[in-house]
């Protein structure tokens, strides 16, 4: 057998990482994802019953994708192959597909599991495709992008998609000490929960990276009295810069982020950057930071700089392919861009105003011009009689009334005089002109 898909050999455990000796081989020692694994979940119920199909694990790095799909293997009849996207093409998943054959005449499943499988470009991902479908291979990719953009549909027709999601804090504890007490060499190691705790705070839920900083700690503390005693300064030194104690769902988390929030509305770039920065070199998810981002340009820009939203949502997708340290400035820009930004609230508190009244008048019903007349029935019954289709009159503007007679004139929108918002005054001034003139 080729050795570019030799089957998880036994390397002598003193040359291994931590996270690898420390990677699970049962579901019972696997932690999260308990929505796909947990009891009378589907990818459980599929070992229990050795019934695996092609599948894709898409979620961020180091919550269990790799070892997900050895565990799987292991706990069924099958064999396990890995491909990596990176370096393999054409050829050699055509010599993995005569393997699978040979192992099917033999009564073994194969599984075979490609990382990175949205680096894969289409020919590569189509030399697949007759093979799942017959049969021939189980096939589980891993993914950090969403496959529905990286996976051609062809193939992504033929598998499951299971959402994997980063590790809880406590995951990560768990995994450490679980760590010190199977690793014998760490039976000297003295470490308290603030360091674990520390450590599971900055690993932004991943696993790998959690193990990496505990063994690279461990490596570097002396020996004392046949102890190594970690202390937070070793920590810090292992990481190569000053970390801050932060939970991401604590109150640091929510102050920090109103912070941030209150700055760029007070139309101040230097402290907006200063709580950005403050966030992400604290290990906060860039994703998040970008989510109220987005939130803010129509909550406090809104229409005063309609751009503001196309800027935002832009940053949100340069976050999601670059990650970070990379979209840290793809932050910054647009933290500095909604500073510096006109502001209105206008279509904050407009919403809020219509939300209120929606949910105080939810026995309205639509007012029978404005329903669609889809059937004899309902022409019958009124619907769509009296609507005024507005690209049949003059300025494209009749005075039809569109609320529920209950709201009649009601006014939700009132636009400010602020930055683009001013020319949407005098349009909606212009339009209620109009109205007023048709008879």
């Amino acid at each position: 057998m080729s050795s570019l898909f030799d089957m998880d050999e036994d390397e002598h455990l003193d040359f291994k990482p931590l996270a690898d000796r420390m990677r699970p081989s049962t579901l019972d020692n696997f932690f999260g994802q308990k929505e796909i694994v947990g009891p009378d979940s589907p990818i459980r119920k599929m070992i229990e019953t050795d019934t695996i199909t092609s599948m894709i694990f898409w979620g961020p790095p180091g919550v269990g994708k790799t070892t997900l799909a050895k565990i799987i293997a292991n706990q069924t009849n099958s064999l396990f192959y890995e491909l990596s996207a990176v370096t393999s093409g054409v050829k050699e998943i055509k010599e993995l597909i005569e393997i699978s054959k040979f192992n099917k005449s033999n009564g073994k499943k194969t599984i075979v599991f490609v990382d990175e499988i949205h680096r894969f470009n289409k020919s590569q991902q189509d030399a697949f495709l007759p093979h799942v479908e017959n049969g021939n291979i189980i096939l589980i990719g891993a993914t950090t992008e969403n496959p529905s953009f990286e996976v051609n549909s062809a193939l992504l027709s033929r598998t499951k998609v299971y959402v994997l999601k980063s590790l809880s804090k406590e995951d990560i504890i768990s995994i450490l000490k679980r760590a010190l007490k199977e690793v014998s060499e760490y039976d000297n190691v003295k470490i308290d929960d603030d360091c674990l705790t520390l450590i599971a705070n900055i690993s932004n839920g991943d696993a790998r990276g959690a193990l990496n900083t505990l063994e690279n700690v461990i490596n570097i503390t002396k020996v004392k009295k046949n102890q190594r005693v970690i202390t937070k300064e070793q920590l810090q030194q292992s990481l190569q810069s000053k970390v801050f104690l932060y939970d991401k769902k604590g109150e640091e988390h929510y102050n920090l982020i109103s912070a941030l929030h209150k700055s760029m509305r007070n139309s101040d770039p230097d402290a907006a950057l200063y709580y950005l920065a403050r966030m992400l070199e604290s290990g906060e998810d860039p994703l998040y930071v970008a989510r109220r981002l987005i939130r803010f340009a129509s909550e406090d820009v809104g229409l005063a700089n309609p751009n503001a939203l196309v800027q935002a949502v832009s940053a949100y997708q340069a976050c999601h392919y670059n990650g970070m340290p990379e979209c840290n400035v793809n932050l910054a820009q647009v933290v500095v861009y909604l500073s510096l930004s006109p502001k209105s609230n206008s279509l904050y508190t407009a919403y809020i105003a219509a939300s209120s009244d929606a949910r105080s008048t939810m026995q309205e019903k639509v007012p029978l011009h404005l329903r669609n007349a889809v059937t004899k029935l309902d022409s019958e019954l009124g619907n769509g009689k009296g609507y005024q289709y507005a690209h049949d009159y003059e300025n494209k503007i009749t005075n039809m009334k569109c609320l529920p007679d209950s709201l009649k004139n009601k006014k939700y929108y009132h636009p400010t005089d602020s930055g683009h918002e001013k020319q949407f005054l005098e349009n909606l001034r212009k339009i209620e002109a109009i109205k007023k003139n048709i008879k």
